[in-house]
C-alpha cells in the first residue's frame, strides 16, 4: 500500500456548550472541547479549513480548555484541559504555522475527585512571561487547585475548599499592584458571591480568603481581570457575569485610600433604576505582605435579556483602554465601553440575532443563546459559541466600520449514527443523535482552493436520528427514533447554492419546490415558495393553528443568493429539505435502512426483542408502498443491512449474531427470498457488513462485537463445502463497529478494506481479490 496517500481532508466536530470549554490564544489557535476530544481551529488563516485537528486521550467530555501564555524565546504553545474524567492534561502544540498535527500529551495529572470546570492561567501586566507559570483549576468537588508549570510539568502548589461550599464555575487570576508580586484570585460559581484570595508572592503563592463580593442574584458563570489603562499605576477591574442577567464590575485600587470617585460620594448609580438588590458602596480591604488595596463597586451593566455565559476583556495595546466581549443566552454578544466623558458603561457593538425573528419556539428558528464569546489576539475579531456547537465569527472592517459575519465551523453535537454520499459521491450526508441531518460538500474558490464545509442543514428534527442512505443524487431516506422512515427531496435554493458554490449540477433545479418550513408544532417539512425581500410575514397562532409557518424561519428569495458557505442563522433556517414522504410499517424505532444502488427498493429494519418485529421491510420507491410479505430471518435488532454492487442479493447482520442472504427474485425485481443464513456467523452479536466490489462472486466481510472481522465467499458448485464459507479472520484489538469495502479493485487486482474500531482506530487492509489473503496494512494516525 505503499503508493497510497492518506491525510486528513475535513474534520467536523461540534464544540461542547461549556463556558470554559474555549480559548483563543496569541498565536491564532482556538481550541475548544469536542466531546472527549480537544480541537484546533485557525479561524483567521485563509483559507477557512475548519479544525485542522483533534487531540484525543480524555475519556469524558472536556469542559474546560486554557492556553498557557508563552514565556520569551519559547517556540513551544502550551494548552491544559480539563474533563468530566477528573484528568487535567497539559498539551505541547509546535508553533509551526498551520500545521498542528504533531501535537502531544505530555502530562496527565488526576488530583481532583469530580468533573474539572474552569482553568485560569495567569493575567500579566505587559511583562516577559516567566518561565515558571502559575494557573488554577476549579472542579465540581468544590476545591480549587494551584498548579505551577515550569515549563517542562505541572505540580501541584495548594489545594482550597470552597467555604461556604460550592463548586466553581469561573476563576480569574491576576497579579496585583504595580510591582505585579502579589497574586488575586477570583473565584465563583454555584452561589451569588465573589470570593477574592489572595497571595503574598508569586514564588510559592499561598492564596488566603480576604474578601466576598456580594449583589448578584443567581449563579456566576464568568470572571475576568483587566487593567483599566496602560499606565503603570492604574486600577485592575473584575468583570462578573451571572445568570441573574447582568455584569458587575469591581475596581481594585491600590492604597489605603478610596478611588477618587467613592471617596468623594459619587454614586456610580446615581438616577438610574437597578433592579433587584440596590448595589452596595461598602468598600472590601486587601492586604498583601505590605501592600494595601480597596474593593470598590464599579458599575452595572444592563442590556441582557437572558442568562450571561462569559465576559471577556480585550485591552488595546495603543490606548490601554479596555473593551469588554459578553455572551448571553438571549442570543446576542455585546461589546461593552466607557463612555470617555462621563465613565458610564455603554454597549457600542451588539452581535447575532437581534430582529424580532427569533423563533424562539421552533427548532429551526431557535440557536438556544451563545455559550461563551472569544477575543482574537489583536481584538479586530470575535468568535461565539452557540446551542448547535457551531462558531460564528465577525470581522472588524475598517472601511465599513462595522463588524461583519465571517465563515466559522459547525458540525454534531452528539453521536454521529449514520453517514452516506449521495449516488454520484458529489456530497455527503451525516445523520447523528443531536437530531440533525447535515449535508458537507467542498466549497471550489475561483483560485482552486478547495475546503470542505457544511452547506445545508436539510433535517432538524424532534427525534434522535439513527440511520441514512441516498436515494439518486437530490433525495435521501432518513430514519430515527420513531416508527417510520421520512424521504426527503432537495429545494431549488439548495440545489442552486451546490451548483454556485461547489460545482454540482442538477438538470432539475427548476421543477424542485423553492425551500422548506417546519411548523411551529410539527414534525414534517413542508416544501414552500420562498417570498420577495420586501414581503411582510404575518405572524400565525399555533394555537389555533397547527399548521402555523414559523415567520422566523420564513425563506426569502435572496436568503441562499450568497458567495460562501451558508452561515449558522441561514444553516438552521433556509436549508431544510421538503419532506415529500412518510414510509410506515414498523412496530418500534427504525434501526437500519439501505437503498438499492438502481434506487427501486428501500430495505429498513426496526428495534427488536422478537421474532415478529425483527423482520425485514421492503419499500418500493415508485409508488412508496410496501412490498409483502416481509423477509424473516432474525430474533433481535437488526443493526445493518447492505445491497450487493449488482442489487441481486440483500444482506443483513443482527444482535443474534447470525448473517443472512436474501437473494432477488429473477422474475420479480421487487422481491426477495432468503438464500442462507448463518445462525452463529460471530460469538458476539455483528455489527456491521459490507460488499466486496466483485460482479463474479458472492464475497462480502462481517464485524462483530468479538473483535474479528470475517470475509465470506460462496464456495465453489464442485467444493464439498457448499454454500458460503469464511475464508479470512481479521483480528483487532477492540470490538469492530464499522467496515467498509473500496467500491472497485485497485489497478493491482486488490480489495481495500476499512476498518474502525469502537475507540475510533482506523485501518485499511489491502487484500488480494482471488484468495483473499491480506497482504498489506495501514494504520491511520488518530488526529
Amino acid at each position: 500500500m505503499d503508493n497510497f496517500r492518506v491525510g486528513i481532508e475535513y474534520l467536523s466536530a461540534g464544540a461542547n456548550r461549556q463556558t470554559a470549554g474555549a480559548d483563543w490564544c496569541d498565536d491564532g489557535i482556538v481550541a475548544f472541547g469536542a466531546d472527549s476530544n480537544v480541537a484546533l481551529w485557525r479561524p483567521l488563516t485563509p483559507p477557512p479549513k475548519g479544525i485542522t485537528s483533534l487531540l484525543s486521550g480524555h475519556e469524558n467530555v472536556v469542559k474546560a480548555v486554557r492556553f498557557l501564555p508563552k514565556s520569551e524565546g519559547e517556540s513551544t504553545v502550551h494548552l491544559v484541559s480539563g474533563a468530566d474524567d477528573q484528568c487535567l492534561k497539559l498539551w505541547a502544540l509546535p508553533d509551526d504555522g498551520s500545521d498542528t498535527g504533531a501535537a502531544s500529551c505530555i502530562q496527565t495529572v488526576h488530583a481532583h475527585t469530580a468533573a474539572i470546570n474552569c482553568i485560569a492561567s495567569l493575567h500579566e501586566r505587559g511583562l516577559p512571561t516567566p518561565t515558571s507559570r502559575i494557573f488554577t483549576t476549579g472542579a465540581a468537588d468544590a476545591s480549587v487547585k494551584v498548579w505551577l508549570f515550569d515549563g517542562n510539568q505541572v505540580c501541584l502548589l495548594q489545594t482550597i475548599k470552597t467555604t461556604p461550599k460550592f463548586f466553581p464555575l469561573s476563576i480569574a487570576l491576576s497579579a496585583l499592584g504595580q510591582d505585579g508580586e502579589a497574586l488575586v484570585m477570583a473565584v465563583a460559581g454555584t452561589r451569588d458571591i465573589v470570593q477574592v484570595f489572595v497571595a503574598n508572592s508569586r514564588t510559592g503563592p499561598e492564596f488566603h480568603l480576604q474578601a466576598t463580593l456580594s449583589g448578584h442574584e443567581g449563579w456566576i458563570r464568568s470572571l475576568d481581570f483587566a487593567w483599566e489603562s496602560g499606565a503603570p499605576g492604574s486600577d485592575l477591574i473584575l468583570a462578573s457575569a451571572s445568570q441573574d442577567k447582568y455584569i458587575r464590575l469591581w475596581r481594585f485600587h491600590q492604597g489605603r485610600e478610596l478611588p477618587a470617585a467613592i471617596a468623594n460620594g459619587a454614586d456610580r448609580s446615581m438616577g438610574v433604576f437597578l433592579p433587584g438588590k440596590s448595589p452596595s458602596n461598602k468598600a472590601h480591604r486587601l492586604q498583601a505582605a505590605e501592600h494595601y488595596f480597596s474593593i470598590t463597586f464599579e458599575a452595572l451593566l444592563l442590556g441582557h435579556d437572558d442568562w450571561i455565559y462569559s465576559a471577556k476583556w480585550y485591552s488595546d495595546p495603543s490606548t490601554g483602554k479596555p473593551q469588554l466581549l459578553s455572551a448571553s443566552a438571549d442570543n446576542t454578544l455585546a461589546i461593552w465601553e466607557a463612555d470617555s466623558s462621563s465613565g458610564i458603561w455603554v454597549t457600542t457593538v451588539r452581535l447575532g440575532e437581534i430582529s424580532r425573528e427569533k423563533g424562539a419556539t421552533t427548532a429551526t428558528g431557535s440557536t438556544g443563546g451563545f455559550w461563551t464569546g472569544l477575543w482574537s489576539p489583536n481584538g479586530s475579531s470575535v468568535c461565539c459559541l452557540g446551542r448547535t456547537g457551531s462558531w460564528r465569527v465577525w470581522d472588524y472592517s475598517k472601511e465599513q466600520d462595522q463588524w461583519m459575519p465571517h465563515v466559522g465551523i459547525s458540525g454534531h453535537t452528539k453521536a454521529v449514527t449514520g453517514i452516506t454520499w449521495s449516488k454520484n459521491g458529489d456530497y455527503l450526508l451525516s445523520t447523528s443523535a443531536d437530531q440533525t441531518t447535515r449535508l458537507h460538500a467542498s466549497w471550489n474558490k475561483e483560485s482552486g482552493q478547495k475546503t470542505w464545509h457544511e452547506m445545508a442543514r436539510p433535517q432538524i428534527h424532534g427525534y434522535d436520528l439513527n440511520c441514512i442512505d441516498s436515494l439518486g443524487n437530490s433525495q435521501f431516506v432518513s430514519g430515527a427514533d420513531e416508527k417510520l422512515m421520512r424521504v426527503f427531496d432537495e429545494p431549488k435554493a439548495v440545489a442552486k447554492l451546490l451548483s454556485r458554490l461547489c460545482d454540482i449540477g442538477n438538470e432539475h433545479i427548476e421543477t424542485m419546490p423553492d425551500a422548506a418550513n417546519m411548523p411551529v408544532l410539527g414534525l414534517s417539512n413542508k416544501a414552500i415558495e420562498a417570498v420577495d425581500d420586501d414581503l411582510e410575514v404575518q405572524v400565525a397562532n399555533p394555537d389555533t393553528d397547527r399548521e402555523a409557518l414559523d415567520p422566523g424561519s420564513t425563506v426569502r428569495k435572496s436568503a441562499l443568493e450568497i458567495d460562501h458557505p451558508p452561515f449558522e442563522d441561514s444553516l438552521s433556517r433556509h436549508t431544510l429539505w421538503p419532506e415529500i414522504e412518510k414510509l410506515y410499517g414498523h412496530g418500534y424505532e427504525i434501526s437500519c435502512l439501505a437503498v438499492s444502488h438502481d434506487g427501486t427498493l428501500i430495505a429498513s429494519a426496526c428495534k427488536a426483542s422478537s421474532i415478529n418485529h425483527a423482520v425485514i421491510r421492503l419499500f418500493e420507491t415508485d409508488r412508496w408502498t410496501e412490498v409483502k410479505p416481509p423477509l424473516t430471518a432474525h430474533s433481535l435488532t437488526t443493526t445493518r443491512l447492505r445491497f450487493s454492487p449488482d442489487d441481486r442479493y440483500l444482506l443483513s447482520v443482527g444482535r443474534d449474531r447470525q448473517w443472512a442472504i436474501f437473494e432477488r427474485d429473477s422474475n420479480d425485481k421487487l422481491s426477495y427470498k432468503l438464500l442462507q443464513s448463518n445462525p452463529r456467523g460471530h460469538s458476539r452479536m455483528i455489527l456491521d457488513a459490507t460488499w466486496a466490489p466483485l460482479t463474479d462472486s458472492l464475497v462480502f466481510a462481517t464485524a462483530g462485537r468479538e473483535k474479528q472481522v470475517k470475509i465470506w465467499r460462496q464456495a465453489p458448485t464442485d467444493s464439498p463445502d457448499a454454500g458460503i464459507i469464511c475464508t479470512t479472520t481479521i483480528p483487532e484489538t477492540h470490538p469492530v463497529t464499522a467496515i467498509d469495502f473500496l467500491h472497485r479493485e485497485t489497478t493491482n487486482g486488490t480489495l481495500l478494506l476499512a476498518v474502525g474500531t469502537e475507540i475510533g482506530k482506523i485501518s485499511i487492509y489491502s487484500i488480494d481479490a482471488t484468495s483473499l489473503n491480506i497482504s498489506s496494512t495501514l494504520n491511520l494516525k488518530p488526529e
